[in-house]
């Protein structure tokens, strides 16, 4: 049976039907989310077993649980769902002004607060009734950036973690320190010494995610002494404050890094690897006009960041 075949023979309705019983795990929850019958629900799943030979939802005591196989579909159902949702609400014209599209990209808190919220506000001017959705990628994200960028419109992220995908280089940034103003190890200046004897606030610590400054650090002979990892690097800060503690984070934060108080902002040692922040996608995404004008925004919103950037710097 040929893969056009099989699709013609699906419905889409029983996608739907999947995600909500997967997401709810009740036939009775997931028919009140749908806004339908439990008795037509329960006729879905009993073509979804069907299909799959698989019971979806098997009873556990007075529960229900998913099976190991529905566990697998849960990531690629939503996926699935995300994609048809696309097709169906593009367009052949597009005018921003009166389109009410949805852009989702992934990213850090860096790059939202950054470069999302000047995209944010471009947009609210132009086509009002366009939004974002800003999602908070992490390391499974990353790695598996060629296909999660399928389902969605682009990842903020700057150079070093991604390859093979379409880009739009956006702005440069550089790294500083953050000590607390009641840290006596620290002078005027932070030292080799500083970074190799104090401890530290580090971000995403794993064998795939870390900066580029602290590859930088540990590059040069360094091993930090680790007291805690946050996936954030707006927190950064609140983890500094009071203690002995070293932290880096971008020269665009370090004015938000300022206004939690009790921290000083310090220039690194080294010329640490600068940041070049960089919007990317999938290539499916490549000829849609919609996505063109978003990048568009994107390019106009880096030079403001930039600017910005620019003018705050320590």
């Amino acid at each position: 049976m040929t893969n056009n075949v099989l699709l013609s023979r699906l419905d889409l309705n029983l996608l739907i039907s999947l995600d909500a019983l997967i997401t709810e795990r009740s036939v009775t929850r997931a028919a009140e989310r749908l806004h339908l019958s439990q008795p037509a629900l329960s006729a879905s799943l009993a073509r979804l077993r069907s299909h799959f030979g698989d019971p979806i939802l098997a009873r556990r005591g007075n529960a229900y649980e998913l099976t190991p196989f529905a566990l697998r579909l849960a990531e690629h159902t939503t996926t699935a769902l995300e994609a048809a949702r696309r097709v169906f609400e593009s367009q052949a014209t597009w005018e921003p002004a009166e389109s009410e599209r949805e852009f989702s990209i992934y990213g850090s808190d860096y790059g939202f607060t950054t470069i999302g919220r000047v995209v944010s506000e471009l947009a609210a001017e132009r086509a009002p009734g366009v939004r974002f959705r800003f999602m908070l990628h992490n390391p499974m994200v990353v790695e598996d950036a060629a296909n999660r960028l399928r389902s969605v419109d682009g990842m903020v992220i700057p150079h070093g973690f991604l390859t093979g995908l379409p880009y739009l280089d956006l702005w440069r940034d550089g790294w500083v320190a953050v000590v607390s103003s009641s840290n006596a190890a620290v002078g005027e200046k932070i030292t080799m010494e500083n970074i190799a004897e104090l401890p530290w606030v580090m971000t995403y610590q794993t064998r795939s995610a870390s900066t580029s400054a602290e590859r930088h650090i540990m590059q040069l002979g360094v091993e930090p002494r680790v007291d805690v990892v946050v996936e954030s690097f707006q927190s950064l800060p609140h983890f500094v404050v009071g203690t002995n503690r070293i932290a880096l984070i971008q020269a665009a934060l370090a004015p938000l890094a300022l206004r939690v108080g009790g921290v000083r902002i310090l220039p690194l040692p080294f010329d640490a690897t600068p940041l070049v922040n960089a919007l990317w996608w999938h290539p499916v995404h490549n000829r849609d006009s919609e996505h063109e004008w978003m990048r568009d925004l994107f390019k106009e919103a880096a030079g403001i960041v930039a600017a910005a950037t620019a003018t705050d710097a320590p």
